[in-house]
């Protein structure tokens, strides 16, 4: 029997991890474990809790909330207490409630928990769902049709990807016609820092940290314009962040200075 272990950022009680496990367990034949933050722990990155400890709380059957956890720690802690015999064979992090595309990826604690299962050698899946501004319910059927097929396809073929590499999905708006599935590169983001500024009774100035516009560079190709256009989008993420091209170029700068 699969094993599979799902971890989100948006808390335990969120309606994507909420769906999806309701789809593993009616499709697959597999032993899951649900460990989720007790809270949301949106763009947490891949921070690991090394200054205070944490806790577990059973909500029922392999379904555990993470007291003040993030997405890392629920994968990394997982692992160590639940796991002492044999790895799962797939992390799930999601159904994500936005969108993770272009360098968002950075912030991403949906990402993060995928990140943190691949460190550990074990094949893994981030799944966000994006949305429109003014769309107040979320409908995860596209979603949950896509991620079942590609479930399907990793345990009937394997994983496609390398070592500490996993495969970062997005579906989107449902108000938007689904076109179909892409593989492609992430894109470039234009961010515009925003931060709303007040003063609380006691007369001390605080800021409220604001999201943007899902802004972008123009490429056809990527993600983000994909996304946006109706496709579904699944691109192979690598943790190897070394800009292999500059090295010649930073050789040469360092010799010459």
């Amino acid at each position: 029997m699969k094993e599979i272990l799902i971890t989100n950022d948006d808390g335990y009680e969120s309606k994507g991890l909420t769906k999806l496990v309701k789809m593993l367990k009616k499709e697959f034949k597999a032993k899951i474990t649900i460990v989720a933050p007790a809270t949301e722990k949106s763009a947490c990155s891949h921070s690991i809790t090394l200054t205070k400890p944490l806790r577990f709380h059973k909500i029922k059957k392999r379904f555990y909330k993470l007291d003040d956890g993030t997405p890392a720690d629920c994968i990394y802690l997982a692992l160590h207490t639940f796991y002492k015999k044999r790895l799962p064979d797939l992390v799930i992090s999601g159904i994500n409630k936005g969108a993770n595309i272009g360098e968002d990826i950075t912030y991403s604690g949906t990402c993060a928990g995928a990140m943190e299962a691949v460190l550990q050698g074990i094949p893994a899946i981030a799944l966000s769902q994006f949305y429109q501004d003014n769309q107040e319910k979320l409908d995860f059927k596209l979603a949950l049709k896509i991620t079942k097929k590609i479930i399907k396809n990793i345990f009937k073929k394997n994983f496609p990807l390398d070592k500490k590499e996993f495969l970062n999905i997005n579906f989107p708006s449902t108000r938007i016609n689904f076109k179909g599935i892409k593989v492609c590169k992430t894109g470039k983001r234009i961010y515009n820092y925003k931060a709303h500024a007040n003063t609380n009774p006691r007369g001390v100035r605080y800021y409220w940290l604001a999201t943007t516009n899902l802004d972008h560079e123009h490429e056809k190709r990527s993600d983000i314009a994909l996304l946006k256009q109706g496709y579904v989008t699944i691109t192979p993420i690598m943790l190897d962040l070394t800009a292999y091209k500059q090295i010649k170029n930073l050789k040469k700068w360092i010799k010459n200075g």
